[in-house]
């Protein structure tokens, strides 16, 4: 991971000011890398967005894309035309370039702000998501933690043995 050996962690409540901008925490902008790369905003799920490193994302997004394009080449993609549109469709409206301005203050896009469903004045939860910092209304928050807390234990003991 950019910036640091350490896992991106943390929870914090920041509200979404009447220019659709909120503060990410410093510890979570210095975790990323900080700010020399500048990040890549995109939407995961209804209700999240996530923020990355651009580097990081890049690298990623690079390498799957190439995969997809040497099966199309290769013509194992062949009858699958529509699932590539798809593909392609998603990966144009997904991702977009950000910069954090001064205290680490993110300005929501238009487009994003609707997925995200937090209105001017309202709260979002940040969260520490490992490798990138996760953006989240707070009732898709609560509902994904409900779902995902009692497998904790199991998924901790499992990854870290």
């Amino acid at each position: 991971m950019p910036g640091s050996d350490e896992l991106i962690l943390g929870e914090f409540t920041r509200t979404l000011d009447e220019r659709f901008r909120l503060s990410v925490p410093p510890e979570l902008v210095a975790a990323m890398g900080g700010e020399s790369d500048g990040f890549i905003l995109a939407k995961e799920r209804a209700g999240c967005l996530s923020l990355w490193n651009a580097s990081l994302w890049q690298s990623q997004l690079d390498q799957g894309v190439d995969l997809v394009k040497r099966k199309v080449q290769a013509g194992k993609l062949a009858g699958r035309l529509g699932e590539v549109q798809l593909l392609a469709r998603l990966l144009s409206t997904r991702h977009r370039k950000v910069q954090l301005g001064g205290r680490g203050r993110l300005l929501v896009p238009e487009g994003f702000r609707e997925f995200l469903g937090v209105e001017p004045g309202g709260d979002a939860i940040v969260v520490g998501a490992a490798v990138c910092v996760e953006i989240w209304q707070p009732s898709a928050w609560l509902r994904y933690l409900r779902r995902r807390m009692p497998k904790f234990r199991r998924l901790f003991d499992q990854l870290s043995s």
